[in-house]
């Protein structure tokens, strides 16, 4: 691989980690109602939080915009590595990590105050493996309605998506990818972890 295609590469995962870091939730809610997504309800910058916060319009079209910050890049990414299966693999695995990351970790805010992921980590894994990823957000819907718990049925389509990935596709990069994205998102809910197994996580619905 010539020094150039490195740095091209290395730039473009920076991207994705940058436009993964963009606080959607923190900028419509701003924009668009009186409420400071920082302070309300759980603090969090995600859909969930600015439905209960702001308004299940907002929260909707912050959904949409968690998952295009995903999606995006990592789609970007599969164009580049487009004649090269396993390059291709590789870059997309590493876009929807950064996307991820960047949504944990924005920069733009000194790396805190970052949602839980899970829709940016679904944008991302519909592009680079969507068979595994529709799985996961079957598994995601089915949790949702039998617990009306959001968080519940987050961490068990986290937990199903390395297993589609492995099952269906079996790309080690992608595997890799989806078992760190898994990982982080059972750390980011380890207070809804500790609500749930207390009885004290409220309902969505």
């Amino acid at each position: 691989m010539e020094p150039a295609e490195i740095a091209i590469k290395i730039f473009f995962v920076g991207l994705a980690y940058a436009i993964g870091a963009v606080p959607f939730g923190y900028v419509l809610t701003k924009r668009f109602s009186d409420a400071d997504i920082r302070t309300g309800g759980s603090g969090n910058v995600g859909a969930t939080n600015v439905s209960r916060v702001a308004g299940k319009k907002l929260g909707l079209i912050t959904l949409i915009c968690d998952v295009l910050k995903g999606a995006v890049p990592v789609f970007l990414a599969g164009a580049m590595g487009a004649g090269n299966p396993g390059g291709a693999d590789t870059l997309m695995a590493f876009a929807a990590l950064a996307a991820f990351l960047g949504h944990l970790y924005p920069i733009y805010s000194g790396f805190k105050g970052g949602g839980k992921g899970v829709a940016t980590a679904c944008g991302g894994f519909l592009v680079a493996a969507p068979l595994a990823c529709l799985a996961a957000i079957g598994v995601f819907a089915g949790g949702v309605v039998l617990s009306r718990r959001v968080s519940a049925g987050s961490l068990l389509g986290a937990l199903s998506l390395p297993v589609g990935v492995w099952g269906i596709y079996g790309s080690d990069p992608l595997f890799a990818a989806s078992a760190i994205v898994a990982l982080l998102v059972i750390v980011r809910h380890r207070t809804n972890i500790q609500r749930l197994l207390s009885g004290n996580e409220p309902p969505f619905f």
